[in-house]
């Protein structure tokens, strides 16, 4: 079987959600909950799920961007944490990150071409200017700014917001990554604008074989793009499988919430409405038992107790839930 390009295991990630007292414990906040899953090389994993259930923490962990409490980050096979500074800085490179704001991405100060120029420079690649230039250009035009020269002269404000999440993209590709980490890269724009940029993703994937993992709030985003989907909720994931087979018959109650609350424009091809009680817990704390309990239509009294693994329910598709546990 092939490594993995991406392999996360067990992976926690706690912040402090208060100041610490002799009498009481400092309280935590549990931002990632054992999180663990596996990408493959030119594959799309979509990580889905309401705000604050995670998603943008596990790929600011994934980077390094923030330090994992516990567990394992493996990049080609190689461990990320036990890797000294000079390899970590090699393994980095070769995963980027898209961020959700275009608009707070991009110094406004600098033009299109020194943005997209700025990672060459830092990782000391390219030393000649006409050859980092050349490579500036090509980045711009695999994302779709044509022609590259008119936009490597713009400053960010002459851009739409879809130009500058291009702008963003490129200055990802230009160091060719491997993985390509897209944090609801589309939340930010309009319906038409979110189209293109899914579409560049997709063909990206197919030209240079790039993995991404993309983050989205919901499952009509996903059904666009990716082979896989893993749902998130309160740090951990609760449904993971082919996207197929988890938009068309998903297994955990939260999965088909988020499946109700996709817009169906054909009346006879609408899913029954299903309304979730109450608000999300705080991650600070996060009840005993299935996390997902009290607010779940399906919970009876062994969710209050137990909490429920991930496990294989059908061929490649796995939940956390009770419920299947039975069957």
């Amino acid at each position: 079987m092939n490594t993995p390009l991406l392999e996360v295991r067990a992976l926690h990630k706690h912040f402090a959600a208060g100041p610490a007292a002799w009498f009481q414990p400092q309280p935590v906040v549990r931002a990632l909950d054992g999180v663990s899953l596996q990408l493959q090389r030119g594959e799309v994993l979509a990580l889905v799920g309401e705000s604050g259930c995670g998603k943008s923490t596990l790929a600011l962990t994934i980077t390094g961007l923030e330090a994992a409490t516990h567990g394992t980050i493996l990049f080609a096979g190689e461990e990320m944490q036990r890797s000294n500074k000079a390899r970590l800085r090699a393994l980095r490179r070769q995963m980027q990150m898209i961020f959700q704001d275009p608009y707070e991405s991009l110094n406004p100060l600098m033009r299109v071409a020194e943005i997209v120029e700025e990672p060459l420079l830092v990782h000391s690649i390219e030393p000649a200017p006409a050859a980092r230039r050349a490579r500036v250009l090509r980045a711009l035009e695999d994302a779709g700014l044509k022609p590259a020269q008119e936009f490597a002269a713009r400053l960010p404000h002459e851009l739409s917001g879809g130009q500058r999440q291009r702008v963003v993209i490129a200055s990802a590709l230009v160091l060719q990554p491997a993985l390509l980490l897209a944090d609801e890269p589309v939340s930010m724009l309009d319906v038409s604008i979110r189209a293109e940029i899914l579409n560049l993703l997709a063909a990206l994937r197919a030209q240079h074989s790039i993995a991404v993992l993309f983050s989205t709030h919901g499952l009509s985003s996903a059904a666009a793009l990716a082979d896989r989907v893993a749902v998130m909720y309160l740090g951990r994931i609760v449904e993971l499988g082919p996207a197929a087979q988890v938009l068309h018959n998903p297994l955990h109650p939260y999965t088909r919430a988020l499946q109700a609350a996709v817009p169906v424009a054909n009346p006879r091809q609408r899913h029954r409405r299903v309304v979730l009680q109450g608000e999300t817990p705080n991650p600070a704390q996060i009840p005993a038992g299935c996390r997902f309990h009290p607010r779940c239509p399906l919970a009876e009294a062994q969710c209050k107790a137990n909490d429920p693994q991930l496990h294989t329910v059908a061929a490649g598709h796995s939940a956390a839930c009770l419920l299947h546990e039975q069957k």
